[in-house]
């Protein structure tokens, strides 16, 4: 049984992708009928989209290197001719996040969302295939494709709900998105003439043979794709469409996109450690400089953005371009010790602002004045309870305290629903400062041990560079950033005295807070057992000949009359 099972994961690749592309095919049949059929459908195919991504990580986790990688050749072409899929576990660690966001975003998108347009459960799944594909694919090319894929139904989710904010906001993000899909393709055509292959492995393999005359186009068409993925990853200057975009998105829409700006990341990441490896090549990491002023730039930026935001949904926002820039910060370092908290810290920050997302949504409706605000979004819907009981807040010592309008604060009943919120904004802001126990702390310190180690910098008597003190700065000033501006909207959101109804929550709204708030205590816990993971991505990554070797060595499936021929 377990051979059977072994031999049938590396078909499971294409799942990923071919899971959602059908479940959204099948949608457009069936959008004609009930809601709830597809509904059920949406849940059931990122349940099992969920149920392989963790299948794959688990198989990919269980091989040591060099057989730690999985190709699948979808159309039986031998490399570098057709479509490859590669996993490892780096692209199998992305798909894993992806679908644990993904998943309750649709739960909550269930309460109220998916009836505020149309075609949001099929766009749903499109979405979900592109970035499954991105992760997955071995080629600049169908990179573009899934690139693009993601894209265009994120144009969509964007706009589902209407709106002239979201209208605005989405025309930015489109010609930003546009701009940079541009220059994807200029720089895949130029590298494509350089090496005449759009593989990644073999285009890595020929960029020793080019010679030297060429090679000022080659880094022109490698600067194309780093400005069109830093476009994507929001890196400084690049992020000016971020946070108005995802402020102005649906609450599941922006829990989603947390993951988007990953892609940009995950792309620079994998491109620019198969071209330009830290040793072993001509290049020495061509741009890895320019990779660490960027993430510190954007760092920075984040940071102070954080600062001066005003409303929780733009904080969320910068507080995504504080993680971009501690990613790219770190990634540029070419320290596998470094980059495997980064990896670290990429999951409890994407999980974070996920949630963080969900939660504004539920708070700025009980600041709007509970029902009528809630209703507003959807008023065909009806009305939502109470969550639980309220609690009794008592004195034993029996004290009378007096609020501003001269009533006892003690014995007063807070509702339930505010201390689910209360407790939620703290768990969050806890995680999006970095401030221990949490997930969040723990990639910090990862990160600052291995960046201020003069062992980690490949000679023990060299102390930490400029660069290394100015990230061990910034990640600390960031943590205090946020936690100075969460305090002060904290105390505005819940202690400030307002003349508001007691706020109602639905119970499909407050469950998917919980399970992504759950998955960040999970990363918590296992902590160990998640930082060797990522060590072993990271060190993988750091080594690009087993990647190259693992593509350029997979063979087609002979046709059945070959194998019968086999001796």
């Amino acid at each position: 049984m377990s051979v059977v099972v072994a031999s049938a994961m590396p078909h499971l690749i294409a799942a990923p992708i071919l899971l959602p592309l059908l479940s959204a095919a099948l949608m457009l049949v069936v959008s004609g009928r009930r809601r709830s059929w597809l509904a059920g459908l949406n849940i059931l195919t990122c349940l099992i989209g969920l149920a392989v991504s963790v299948g794959l990580l688990a198989w990919v986790a269980a091989r040591d290197a060099p057989l730690a990688f999985g190709v699948y050749l979808p159309s039986n072409w031998p490399v570098p001719f057709g479509i490859v899929l590669v996993l490892d576990r780096l692209s199998a660690l992305m798909l894993v996040l992806t679908a644990v966001v993904a998943l309750p975003s649709l739960l909550f998108a269930l309460a109220r969302w998916e009836r505020a347009g149309v075609r949001f459960h099929p766009l749903f799944q499109i979405q979900l295939m592109g970035l499954n594909g991105a992760f997955l694919t071995g080629d600049l090319f169908n990179l573009f494709v899934f690139f693009e894929v993601m894209l265009v139904a994120s144009y969509g989710l964007l706009l589902h709900g209407s709106g002239r904010a979201r209208v605005q906001a989405s025309l930015h993000y489109i010609a930003v998105n546009l701009f940079a899909s541009s220059l994807l393709l200029v720089g895949t055509a130029m590298l494509y003439g350089i090496t005449g292959t759009l593989n990644l492995a073999d285009m890595a393999a020929k960029l020793a043979q080019i010679p030297a005359t060429d090679r000022g186009l080659l880094h022109t068409g490698v600067a194309l794709l780093g400005v069109a993925f830093l476009a994507k990853a929001a890196v400084w200057p690049l992020n000016f469409w971020l946070v108005p975009a995802y402020a102005a998105a649906s609450a599941p829409v922006a829990a989603l996109f947390a993951v988007m700006t990953k892609v940009g990341f995950y792309a620079v990441v994998r491109v620019w450690t198969l071209f330009f490896p830290a040793a072993g090549s001509d290049h020495f990491f061509f741009g890895a400089n320019a990779f660490v002023l960027l993430g510190l730039v954007t760092l920075a930026f984040g940071s102070i953005g954080v600062m001066a935001s005003q409303r929780l949904e733009r904080l969320v926002g910068f507080s995504l371009i504080v993680s971009t820039g501690t990613l790219f910060a770190a990634v540029g370092f070419g320290m596998p010790a470094l980059s495997a908290g980064a990896l670290y810290y990429l999951l409890g920050s994407t999980l974070t602002a996920s949630a963080f997302y969900l939660l504004l949504e539920l708070v700025e409706r009980a600041r709007l004045g509970g029902d009528e605000a809630a209703l507003a979004h959807n008023p065909d819907e009806g009305a939502p309870f109470v969550v639980g009981p309220p609690v009794l807040v008592t004195s034993p010592a029996g004290d009378v305290n007096l609020d501003d309008a001269e009533q006892p604060l003690i014995g007063r009943a807070i509702p339930a629903a505010m201390v689910f919120l209360g407790l939620g904004f703290v768990v969050c802001a806890l995680l999006t400062a970095g401030l221990p126990p949490l997930s969040t702390f723990v990639a910090k310190l990862v990160m600052l041990i291995a960046v201020l180690d003069p062992s980690g910098l490949g000679n023990e008597s060299r102390s930490p560079s400029i660069g290394a003190w100015s990230l061990a700065t910034l990640l600390i000033a960031s943590g205090l950033a946020s936690t100075i501006a969460l305090v002060r909207l904290g105390v505005r959101y819940f202690w400030a005295p307002q003349a508001r109804p007691t706020p109602r929550l639905r119970i499909a709204e407050c469950m998917p807070i919980v399970l992504l708030l759950s998955a960040c205590a999970a990363l918590m816990v296992g902590a160990g057992p998640a930082l060797r993971f990522t060590q072993a991505a990271a060190d993988s990554l750091h080594r690009p000949a087993l990647y190259i070797e693992a593509v350029l060595s997979a063979r087609p499936v002979p046709a059945p009359a070959a194998r019968a021929a086999l001796p």
